[in-house]
């Protein structure tokens, strides 16, 4: 009964007005800033990969930009890169990977608009320790009862979001995952899990960006590189395969009936599933990423925005795609397993993955799930902490916090958790409208940090050309 409620709940708040609020809100910002992230996604990335961004002496704050970006996509690259695509692309057919793209474009400015604000409003509690996201900005940039009202409600939602998609739900992905590859007992799973956990959390965001900083990045990497292994392997179906995803994405019809089995695709289906999984995936808009931002060390609220921004161009554009091209090559979608149900989430991925690589390509996509998700549990633990300090007002309290979060990852992995699932779609809704009126509230403000941070964005690329130019230059006099 209550089940079933919290569906209907969760079909209605991610419904259509969702999706329109989420992907029109990036839409609106991007044009009233005249395209500026698209047009510095560049010096952005550039800024994520250079030294400066793991160093701690520019600015103030907790850790460094790197490594905040890190503990950001810890939280966000997770089990929607491997089941969500899979889920998109089932439900809406291979088009979904399309407006999964095209939300991401438009998520790059949600993403840096939260996060330029979360530091330009960030505080200090009574340790010293930098603390912001979407509650402290609705709270320090109206200043007035409905600032204070909505910051409460955005840090209830992302406290109770926190215990649902960002722990029990990866718990139950994790368990599962190895069950069925490996055979191991959810149980033991979920002892191991919550001890790894307990051990990461209490150390803080120091500890949760450093193990943040090294698991991130070998995990994308290691997950990417066997994607291309496998699309290289199937490179006979890579055109037949971005033929399916462009075409379907806008007339399904065109290829005609049956092409795909089980999987009947409409536009209509296509954009709703590309774009719902695609911000399930990468949080844009939603104000999590924000909470991490807070902590950075920088001199800038614009430059850490246009770091943490790149979450979404990595979590979306390099890892669902690659996910995405792996289905769409593999030739497996709309298929069939054993029992005669049509293969979909990560029975989907596993079988594109296992088409190429056999064996191991379903122990890679067990190995990636444990990875992503276990990420996930830690980045978002430093978010819900975060939030459940601007709650009690208490710094001490939070240790409270972080030692019920670890055993309640116990719980999910031993528990089926179709309610969580629903429960947690609903809490991460609540969480993005309040975060979305607030950016569109101050876009004024956004543009007015923006133009004032472009000389300096000019000014570093010209330098950075003429480094290179130089670089170049004494290269070619060495080789004569």
């Amino acid at each position: 009964m209550i089940g079933d409620f919290i569906a209907k709940v969760d079909d209605i708040v991610w419904g259509p007005v969702m999706l329109i609020l989420l992907v029109g809100t990036g839409v609106f910002l991007t044009v009233k800033l005249k395209f500026r992230t698209w047009r510095n996604l560049g010096y952005a990335l550039h800024s994520v990969l250079g030294k400066d961004s793991r160093k701690t002496t520019r600015g103030s704050g907790d850790v460094s930009p790197f490594a905040t970006l890190m503990t950001a996509l810890a939280a966000t690259i997770g089990t929607g890169n491997i089941v969500g695509v899979a889920t998109a692309m089932f439900s809406g057919g291979p088009g979904a990977l399309v407006w999964m793209e095209i939300a991401a474009l438009f998520g790059l400015t949600s993403k840096f608009s939260e996060c330029m604000l979360a530091v330009k409003y960030r505080e200090k509690n009574e340790k010293g320790e930098m603390c912001g996201g979407p509650m402290y900005t609705m709270k320090n940039a109206f200043k007035n009862k409905f600032g204070v009202v909505m910051g409460f409600l955005f840090a209830l939602f992302a406290v109770l979001a926190s215990f649902g998609i960002g722990n029990m739900t990866q718990g139950n992905s994790i368990s599962s995952a190895m069950q069925t590859t490996f055979n191991v007992d959810p149980r033991v799973t979920g002892i191991v899990i919550t001890v790894l956990a307990f051990l990461i959390i209490v150390g803080g965001i120091k500890s949760i960006s450093k193990v943040s900083s090294v698991v991130v990045p070998a995990m994308a990497i290691l997950y990417v590189i066997a994607g291309v292994v496998c699309i290289v392997i199937n490179y006979r179906n890579v055109p037949t395969g971005l033929a399916q995803i462009f075409i379907m994405a806008f007339n399904p019809k065109a290829l005609g009936g049956g092409v795909l089995g089980a999987i009947t695709a409409s536009v209509m289906n296509a954009m709703r599933y590309g774009v719902a999984r695609g911000c399930f995936s990468n949080e844009a808009g939603m104000g999590s990423a924000a909470i991490t931002a807070a902590a950075a060390v920088t001199d800038d609220p614009v430059r850490q925005g246009y770091i943490n921004m790149t979450g979404t161009f990595f979590d979306t554009t390099c890892v669902c795609t690659i996910t995405g091209l792996v289905i769409a090559s593999s030739g497996v979608l709309g298929n069939t397993a054993s029992d005669g149900t049509p293969l979909k989430g990560v029975q989907l991925t596993m079988a594109a993955f296992s088409s190429a690589l056999g064996a191991v390509g379903a122990a890679i996509v067990a190995i990636g799930i444990l990875l992503f998700a276990f990420s996930t549990i830690i980045g978002w633990e430093y978010h819900g902490e975060k939030a459940f300090e601007y709650l009690v007002k208490s710094p001490k309290a939070v240790l409270i916090y972080r030692i019920a979060f670890s055993l309640i990852v116990y719980v999910g992995c031993t528990q089926t958790l179709e309610v969580v699932w629903n429960f947690s779609d609903v809490m991460n809704a609540l969480m993005a409208i309040p975060n979305l009126i607030t950016m569109i509230a101050l876009s004024g403000v956004i543009k007015q940090e923006v133009e004032r941070f472009q000389p300096t964005v000019d000014a570093e690329r010209r330098a950075y050309k003429s480094k290179k130019n130089k670089s170049e230059k004494l290269e070619g006099e060495s080789v004569a």
